[in-house]
């Protein structure tokens, strides 16, 4: 959680005030305008939509979702400088409802002054139901407008009321190259950054914290700082070093080399062993990952890609396994979830593979795309009403259960796919079995069948 205000005793409301130059140094080199903010250009880019809201003074309320780090605060900090806004910054950690009425009766008297007040809500997904509501009537009236900011899917997390009436714009993880550049810009800075200091680093050294810092520029510049530290009292030495990086984050830069590039050369290394069966290269690329402080979190989510589309049905067992093992080890955690990592990778590298279903999908969504929104059957249509009963809604609907197999073989597409085929089975592992089945099913459907039967 960022705090980068005081509290003011008259309001207890959160105010921004000037950065003190013994701040840390990712809230120093905070961006104040939209040209020094780095990142997210499918939102602040030429024509888009952020961009055009902020020049065009048609702001409206919002709710940024993102992974920590990526700029979701300072953006609401540049959002409210360019619109000339009254900023409020407001915690669920450290205010209840009784705060948000004080916020509410302060931002009245703004409005009064024909100034809006942009209400910056901190991890709103830990307001409670209670506290949500207590923002819609203002939100509402066009009192407040509301800067939300998350990490957690706001869908799961805000209520519903509140949710529709922001518009949610998705902040993505920083690249390396993006954070690296703001390195380099802390380096150079004399007014803020680093630069006074006179301090150079090595392109081995920036290139491994920006990947270290796994897209949170705040992790990036602060080790960055804890770095400049370590090289005050050691005579003629002025350049940060690779070393002097690794010292700042307690990690090794061993397996994962001076190319921005090795880290998803490894990953596609990880990946591709286990597609091609190799449980051996699969466990070694593991570990290097793990050595070089990859965070095991991505590593299991991808694991779970590759278990659906790589394997699929040919071992349903397989996606069981790879979401156990990431429940697994949010549970027990580093150095025992190694043990979990080994035995869900050696699984899956193992288990007979097959990307039916992944194809299976694909298909079908180009298909929908070709051919657009099809009628759905007559036959297989809701039917609530008396009136869609009339229309024919749901005639003529056979069900399953009172045929013979729990079959009965009538086409649930519609009229033009009929006979279309999307999922074929590869006939290996389990998807052998779904073979047979699927031709038995074949053999049965489109002919007369009495129920029972």
């Amino acid at each position: 959680m960022e705090t980068p205000g005081l509290w003011d005793q008259t309001s207890q409301v959160l105010k921004t005030p000037e950065i003190s130059k013994n701040a840390p140094l990712a809230e120093r080199m905070r961006p104040r305008t939209i040209s020094e903010f780095t990142g997210q250009e499918h939102l602040l880019g030429a024509g888009r939509i952020l961009r055009r809201m902020i020049e065009t003074d048609s702001l409206s309320s919002l709710i940024f979702w993102g992974p920590p780090g990526c700029g979701k605060t300072t953006l609401a900090h540049v959002i409210a400088a360019e619109t000339k806004s009254h900023f409020i910054f407001f915690s669920a950690i450290l205010s209840g409802i009784k705060e948000i009425r004080e916020i509410f009766r302060e931002a009245e008297g703004y409005a009064a002054r024909g100034q809006r007040t942009i209400l910056f809500v901190d991890e709103i997904h830990r307001f409670s139901k209670s506290q949500q509501d207590a923002f819609l009537p203002s939100v509402e009236k066009g009192l407040v407008t509301i800067i939300g900011a998350t990490t957690e899917n706001p869908s799961f997390e805000v209520i519903a009321p509140l949710l529709s009436r922001c518009r949610v714009l998705t902040l993505q993880q920083l690249e390396p190259a993006t954070v690296r550049g703001i390195l380099e810009q802390a380096l150079n800075d004399r007014e803020r950054g680093l630069g006074a200091l006179s301090l150079t680093a090595t392109g081995d050294a920036l290139d491994f914290l920006a990947r270290q810092a796994g897209g949170d520029a705040r992790i990036a510049l602060n080790t960055l700082e804890v770095a400049a530290a370590l090289l005050q009292g050691q005579e003629h030495k002025s350049e940060i070093s690779l070393e002097d990086i690794q010292e700042a984050l307690q990690k090794k830069a061993l397996l994962y080399d001076k190319g921005g590039e090795e880290h998803y050369n490894v990953i596609s290394a990880f990946i591709k062993s286990m597609r091609g069966s190799d449980p051996d290269a699969a466990l070694y690329w593991l570990a290097r990952m793990l050595e070089a402080g990859e965070d095991p979190n991505f590593i299991l989510r991808r694991m779970i890609i590759l278990a659906s589309e790589d394997i699929g049905n040919a071992d349903p067992r397989a996606l069981q396994m790879a979401v156990a093992a990431l429940q697994a080890f949010q549970v027990v955690g580093m150095p025992e979830g190694r043990i979990i990592l080994g035995q869900a990778v050696t699984y899956l590298a193992t288990a007979p593979k097959s990307n039916a279903s992944y194809i299976g999908i694909d298909s079908a969504l180009a298909e929908v795309r070709k051919s657009g929104a099809l009628p759905v059957p007559l036959h297989i249509r809701n039917a609530p009403t008396k009136l869609m009963k009339e229309l024919g809604y749901h005639k003529g609907y056979q069900y399953a259960h009172d045929y013979d197999e729990g079959y009965a073989g009538q086409p649930c597409l519609p009229a033009s796919l009929v006979g279309q085929k999307f999922y074929e089975p590869k006939g290996h592992g389990y998807e052998k079995s779904i073979v047979e089945r699927m031709e038995w099913l074949r053999s049965k459907a489109g002919k007369d069948r009495d129920p029972g039967t």
